[in-house]
């Protein structure tokens, strides 16, 4: 099995369902999902809560407020009402398109 692309805590059979979950949430100004772009930093998952922490590529990023919302949305779909989705909104340490997978990189034209 594959590591997943950032931080993960809690539940091994939780990590795919959830790292699917965050692949299937795209950023409409990249047209490319959160983890490929690496705005995902981190997720641990508790009894009753699943922690997300995701910044965006600029702190005056239009959408933001509909990638966060998509997460939580992604994430209750996989893991129902039992957990409460939150989502922390982070810019330490700043994202650089180094964050950025090789795929996403070359579906950009960077590589």
């Amino acid at each position: 099995m594959s590591q997943a692309p950032f931080p993960y805590a809690g539940d091994p059979e939780l990590r795919l369902p959830i790292e699917n979950a965050l692949r299937g949430v795209i950023d409409p100004e990249m047209s490319l999902n959160i983890v490929e772009l690496g705005l995902v930093y981190g997720v641990r998952v508790e009894a009753d809560a699943v922690h997300v922490s995701v910044t965006m590529t600029s702190a005056a990023c239009p959408v933001a407020e509909l990638i966060v919302d998509d997460i939580g949305q992604g994430l209750r779909d996989v893991l129902g009402a039992e957990r409460d989705v939150r989502v922390d909104l982070c810019w330490e340490p700043p994202w650089t398109p180094e964050r950025m997978s090789a795929k996403a990189r070359f579906a950009m034209g960077w590589d």
